[in-house]
Order: structure tokens, then C-alpha cells, then sequence
């Protein structure tokens, strides 16, 4: 099936490029001029006619096909190679479960991000290390840029995006999980195989780092990481949302190295990271007076150990790790992990 998109001829590309940003195109910065040839390639990548619908945002009658997808990738500077991840990104939080127009809409300035696992983020060169959430690294930031040019370009957020502030994690916000360890990988837990290739996507903050470079006690890690997962100002504290937990090599090592996996370090910070309700009164954060027993009633950042999103990613050297409070409540709004399409990756 032949393209379906109108055909702008330009001077050359850098009036391209000027064009785009006139229409209102782009998020800000250059764009990859998307040529007839480069959006075919994305397209065969995933083996999809252009019209297949790979997600929408029904609120908003607007739909994302392959081609509109394969547009906005080429546009982002995506290589083919990396569609996949982008076709089920797309699908993921187009996922009822996501609710994807509440926290694209919000004045909270809710980012996307997006945990790949799996083979296909070493065989595309996903950085997973050092710098995880920063600049550096193809893969990571132009497919994380590709979802927000299709939300921007097919999803209306220019019209409909409320932040009161936003956050750097609307440009790009994509990291792999350091899966060279000992603990289950994220998708694993979530219930894939290991060897299947996955996106996970949470609407979230932006990374909330904790420096503890002195303890040397698993617990005495945790108790910092917990007191920061409990802060005052987040939908976390006295709300049911899920949160998403970044431990650096350095830590995972003594963490592991003192028998802790995955589950019990979830069930720990799912204890410990919480305040008594007097706190919350007394911060200003619930306005109503202190009552008796208010001190003996704790409010978690988290209503289950499940909640936690904990994925092992960063440099090896620091002992800096973060927690990523998320958006709203899992009524409205929970993470969802899709699996590649086997056709679209060969993996």
C-alpha cells in the first residue's frame, strides 16, 4: 500500500526543517527531513502497511497509524533498526490500562518513560549505564523523542498539554535495564520470558536522585532511598500510584552481595518509605488540624511492594540511585509492558 500522507517539496533541507518548525512540527529542536524513502524503511522494519493502527487517544479522536508513527521516527532521527521499540512503546500507552490523555493533559507535567528489556536493547545500542538519563546516546533519545513528536503531531498535545512546569523527560526519557546482574530483570517479574524483548511505560516525574556514598549496610541504603520516596508534594504520599526506583551498580552490588533480590528490596521500601499522618498536617500537605493518634497512622508512598518499579540502570562508579514518583492514581493512569512484535525484530 502506497503512502498515505501529503507530499511537501522543499528547497533543499534545511528549508525542510524551517518549514516544520513554522507548522509547528517539532518539539522545539531540528528534525530529520522525512522522506518518502526513510518512512518506507521504518515501515519495513516492523513488516506493516502504512495504514495499520498501532494505538490512539479515544478522548481525542485521534489515531496513530504505522505511517504517522514511521513519520514522526524518522523526524525524531530514529534508524529503522529501533521501530520496534517505538511500535510497542506506542502501543503500550495507548493501553486503557494507561490512560493515556490524562497524564499527556495534566498540569502536573507527567513525562513518559520508557524501560526496555530484553535482547533488543543491546543488540540497538540502548544505554542502560553511565549517564542513563542524559545526552549521549542515539537509541535512548531519539525513540524516547519519537513518542513525544507523535503526541505532539498526531495526539494534539500542543492543544491539550496543561503543564504547569513540565520536565526535561517530555523531550526524551527512554533507558534500558542493566539486565548483568543477579535480580530478575523488570520484565521477568512482570511475567515475560527473558529472552522476549519489552517496553514498560509509567507516567512519571523526573528522576529524584539519593546520594549515600557511607553506608555500609544494606538497610542504611534503603533508609535514605526511602525517606526520599516519601517526601511531602508527590501523588505517591497519600495516594495509590506507583513509583519507579533506579538503583546504581554500586549499590545493587551491596545489596546483593548481602543476600537482598528484587522482592525483598521492594517489600522494604514499601515499608519504610512512609510518614505518620502528622507529617502530612503538620507540612502543610493536608489541611485539616491534628487529632489524637494522628502519629500512630503512617501513610505510604506505595500501597504494595508490586508498586515499585525497581530496575538497576546507571554508571558503575557513584552510589547515587533515585526514585521517580509517578502520576495521579493507578485508577486513572498504571505502567504498562508490551512485548515486540516477533516479526518486527526477528528476536
Amino acid at each position: 500500500m502506497a503512502l498515505q500522507a501529503a507530499t511537501i517539496e522543499t528547497k533543499d533541507a534545511l528549508d525542510a526543517i524551517e518549514l516544520f518548525y513554522q507548522k509547528g512540527w517539532t518539539d522545539g529542536l531540528p528534525i530529520i527531513p522525512p522522506t518518502e524513502r526513510r518512512i518506507q524503511a521504518m515501515l519495513d522494519s516492523v513488516q506493516m502497511e502504512p495504514d495499520a493502527i498501532i494505538g490512539s487517544i479515544p478522548e481525542r479522536s485521534r489515531i496513530f497509524t504505522a505511517e504517522v508513527v514511521a513519520i514522526n521516527a524518522v523526524m525524531a532521527g530514529c534508524l529503522p533498526e529501533y521501530f520496534p521499540v517505538v511500535v510497542a512503546g506506542i502501543s503500550a500507552v495507548s493501553d486503557p490500562a494507561f490512560g493515556l490523555h490524562g497524564p499527556t493533559a495534566t498540569t502536573h507535567g507527567a513525562a513518559i518513560l520508557m524501560i526496555v528489556n530484553g535482547p533488543i536493547a543491546e543488540a540497538i545500542g540502548l544505554n542502560s549505564g553511565q549517564n542513563v538519563f542524559g545526552p549521549g546516546s542515539r537509541a535512548n533519545a531519539t525513540i524516547g523523542r519519537t513518542l513525544r513528536l507523535v503526541l505532539i503531531n498526531a495526539g494534539g498535545s500542543h492543544e491539550f498539554d496543561r503543564s504547569t512546569l513540565g520536565h526535561p523527560g517530555k523531550f526524551t526519557y527512554c533507558i534500558a535495564e542493566n539486565e548483568a546482574t543477579d535480580w530478575q530483570p523488570l520484565h521477568v517479574q512482570r511475567g515475560f520470558e527473558q529472552s522476549v524483548s519489552t517496553v514498560t511505560v509509567i507516567a512519571a516525574e523526573s528522576p529524584n536522585q539519593m546520594n549515600n556514598h557511607t553506608a555500609l549496610k544494606a538497610e542504611n541504603i534503603l533508609l535514605t532511598l526511602a525517606d526520599r520516596m516519601s517526601a511531602l508534594g508527590t501523588f505517591n504520599m497519600g495516594g495509590q500510584t506507583e513509583m519507579a526506583v533506579i538503583i546504581c551498580p554500586e549499590h545493587y552490588n551491596t545489596l546483593n552481595q548481602q543476600g537482598w533480590d528484587k522482592a525483598r528490596v521492594q517489600q522494604f521500601l514499601y515499608e519504610k518509605a512512609a510518614r505518620p499522618l502528622t507529617d502530612l498536617k503538620k507540612g502543610g500537605y493536608i489541611e485539616k488540624s491534628i487529632e489524637e493518634g494522628d502519629e500512630n497512622i503512617l501513610v505510604r508512598a506505595v500501597q504494595s511492594p508490586d508498586d515499585i518499579l525497581l530496575v538497576v540502570a546507571g554508571g558503575i562508579a557513584g552510589r547515587f540511585s533515585a526514585c521517580i514518583p509517578g502520576w495521579a492514581n493507578m485508577k486513572a493512569c498504571r505502567s504498562v509492558t508490551r512485548a515486540l512484535r516477533d516479526a518486527s525484530c526477528g528476536i
